[in-house]
């Protein structure tokens, strides 16, 4: 439980605990919507509630204000993002695979999903306060779960050694960012297929990039 959220007592009992559990599911998925749409400093935990159809009180059951549920977004899909991440990386039997498991999955998990690729995208990065002491932990694992595809290619002989893996890392995930902004936040660009074929010239773009040069 992020330390943003109160214990709720529905979580008391097995069936008590799932309802609550999907009605925690409910609220972060309204408020992914209201975000969206008004921005997060315009929207007023009432809209949330409506969104969700919860009394304005539920919230806090669950949250102990705005910024908390906006943690919890970030918190919850970056986690899920790590989990995917760790076990098809372990799966991928070469370094460019490993290495295109991270962009499709980083971009696979906005697909279809607009609203939430501008709430992390655009949203959260509103306020220093937040990425500094809520999503820099999640950012760091994410950067170094990056960095070790990268070092594994360096020991394989196919990543250039001199090249720093958390200079490569970042870069990765800053070209993916701006390919996410870019995607929430456009007309055409926005459509599914356009950032599958992004994800797919991403991957290519960086495995040229990152190879050792031979003799």
């Amino acid at each position: 439980m992020s330390k943003n959220e109160r214990p709720f007592s529905e979580d008391a009992a097995g069936g008590k605990g799932r309802k609550s559990t999907d009605k925690r599911e409910r609220i972060l998925r309204a408020a992914i919507k209201v975000f969206a749409r008004k921005g997060f400093y315009d929207t007023r935990v009432s809209e949330i509630a409506k969104a969700a159809g919860v009394a304005d009180g539920t919230i806090y059951l669950y949250f102990e204000n705005k910024d908390a549920v906006l943690i919890s977004i970030f918190e919850d899909r970056i986690t899920k993002l790590l989990g995917v991440l760790r076990k098809e990386i372990d799966d991928a039997p070469s370094f460019e695979e490993k290495l295109r498991v991270v962009v499709e999955r980083q971009l696979g998990l906005l697909e279809g999903q607009r609203d939430l690729a501008e709430v992390v995208t655009v949203n959260l990065r509103q306020s220093s306060k937040l990425l500094k002491q809520y999503a820099a932990p999640l950012f760091t694992e994410y950067l170094e779960l990056i960095a070790s595809v990268v070092v594994l290619g360096q020991r394989e002989g196919i990543v250039d050694p001199e090249l720093s893996p958390r200079v490569v890392a970042t870069a990765l995930w800053g070209a993916l960012d701006g390919i996410a902004l870019t995607w929430a936040l456009g007309d055409k660009a926005s459509r599914p297929e356009a950032l599958r074929r992004a994800a797919s010239q991403m991957a290519s773009v960086f495995l040229d990039g990152v190879r050792a040069r031979r003799a």
